[in-house]
């Protein structure tokens, strides 16, 4: 199948089995499985953070740093489109009685620090305490600049707030901006990243802060169920991924760009060509319902969400051949 819906269908290559089948491992509940300590410690190092703590999932880690950097009763601020708002199952109001408090997004992704302030609740007993602002980069493909990173760090330390980054994506940010990671994440106070999206590992998320807010996180991981016993396995596969399959997220961004100009010369598609990373969104007005047109490209072998406001995302086990293939069908349908 040519899979379009997302970059978390990627499939564990040949070389990613046979580290996961080889990894040396323990229970990681008792802090004991080499391959997890393995990962965690590399990842401190590369990301230069004091901890990190391997999760299950990006759902879970987010969830965790919220949980780690509130209390119940306690605030968060995001993005009106912030994963952690929109797409955890209200989670953090849910299982942490942390209340968010979203604010609309900006076109480019960004939020506004001026509608951030007037959001930021008095010291009065009639209120949440607002203690964290919690962005995402990418977010919906696009890439928060690093301008916008230092101001957000700047405005938080003025607010007394902590910064937390649902970096689900993040590598693809760092890749398009041609910068090492940690000019992202040195201006967070935790980050959450994604090893099983463009990076190609099965399973698994990483989050990463000081060693305080870690041991915390480690505590509501277990009490939320996300305790592994012979986790290494998993865990070698993100080794694997951070080890290799980063500087080929550019060949995704090209992928798509390359997908975008290809969508927009057919008749009735009509594409946003400002993002620049690994997501094509592209409304559709045709006259043949989009979803007749997805299941006749399935019975072809190729998988789109249908929708009028299509979202197409490249990843590493797509190619320009499938890009020219998927074209062909499609425009045979529309």
């Amino acid at each position: 199948m040519i899979d379009f819906r997302s970059d978390t269908v990627t499939k564990p290559s040949k070389p990613m089995r046979d580290v996961m089948h080889s990894a040396p491992v323990g229970d990681d509940v008792y802090g004991d499985d080499p391959s997890v300590n393995k990962l965690e410690a590399y990842a401190c190092e590369h990301f230069n953070f004091d901890a990190a703590l391997y999760c299950s999932s990006g759902t879970q880690a987010n969830l965790l740093a919220l949980m780690a950097h509130c209390e119940r009763g306690d605030e968060y601020i995001c993005g009106q489109n912030a994963h952690n708002y929109k797409f955890e199952g209200g989670g953090a109001a849910v299982l942490g009685s942390i209340q968010p408090q979203p604010i609309e997004n900006e076109k480019d992704g960004s939020l506004c620090f001026n509608k951030i302030a007037a959001a930021i609740k008095p010291d009065d007993n009639h209120f949440a305490n607002t203690r964290l602002l919690s962005l995402d980069n990418t977010i919906g493909g696009k890439v928060l600049s690093l301008n916008y990173l230092s101001q957000a760090r700047s405005f938080v330390n003025d607010h007394n707030l902590a910064l937390h980054l649902d970096g689900a994506r993040v590598f693809n940010a760092a890749v398009e901006l041609r910068v090492d990671i940690t000019e992202i994440t040195k201006h967070f106070d935790s980050v959450s990243i994604c090893l099983s999206k463009g990076l190609g590992a099965p399973i698994g998320s990483l989050l990463l802060g000081s060693q305080e807010l870690i041991n915390k996180a480690r505590r509501w991981r277990k009490v939320l169920g996300g305790g592994m016993r012979q986790a290494g396995m998993l865990a070698a596969a993100g080794q694997y991924a951070l080890e290799n399959n980063i500087t080929r997220l550019s060949d995704d961004h090209a992928n798509a760009r390359y997908l975008a100009s290809k969508l927009n010369e057919l008749n009735g598609f009509s594409v946003d060509m400002s993002n620049t990373t690994n997501m094509v969104y592209a409304t559709y007005s045709g006259n043949t319902e989009i979803s007749k047109i997805a299941r006749e490209l399935k019975q072809q072998g190729i998988l789109i969400s249908p929708s009028k406001s299509l979202r197409l995302v490249t990843h590493l086990d797509v190619t320009k051949d499938d890009i020219d293939t998927f074209i062909r069908a499609l425009s045979a349908h529309i």
